[in-house]
């Protein structure tokens, strides 16, 4: 198993499996230019794990400089139940920690129960008290 970060030209690895994953939602912020400034503007806190020539899992992690936001997190059905997500997690966090920041927040779709109960396994806690409201930035 190798976790390394990821850049720009794992993109088309990455989005695919992402796609396979049920519980990933894809969007307009995944689009090749707006991962590619993603990870310009996260450049450390973005890792794949690849295994037997390929990319078997991933995380995204991002940062406003106070809070560390994880926002997919994927392993391959196939590779699931070896630890890797563990691994990339502790990662981020690791990282995370040497720049500063000493909370994460993640997110999970409300149907996602694996995603839930990864989570909750792995000792994250479900925030009950805080609810997320969007908006596109064009919309007036």
């Amino acid at each position: 198993m190798i976790i390394r970060q990821m850049t720009i030209n794992d993109y088309e690895e990455v989005l695919s499996l992402w796609e396979r994953t049920p519980g990933i939602g894809i969007s307009e912020a995944d689009t090749r230019d707006n991962m590619y400034r993603f990870l310009q503007r996260n450049p450390c806190l973005n890792m794949v794990c690849q295994m037997d020539n390929r990319i078997v899992g991933t995380i995204l992690c991002g940062s406003d400089g106070r809070r560390g936001y994880i926002y997919h997190t994927a392993v391959e059905r196939e590779y699931r139940l070896r630890g890797i997500a563990l691994e990339l997690v502790k990662e981020v966090l690791k990282r995370l920690r040497v720049l500063g920041i000493d909370k994460c927040h993640l997110f999970v779709f409300a149907d996602n129960k694996v995603g839930q109960d990864f989570w909750k396994a792995v000792g994250w806690q479900r925030r009950d008290d805080l609810l997320i409201f969007s908006k596109r930035s064009g919309e007036s």
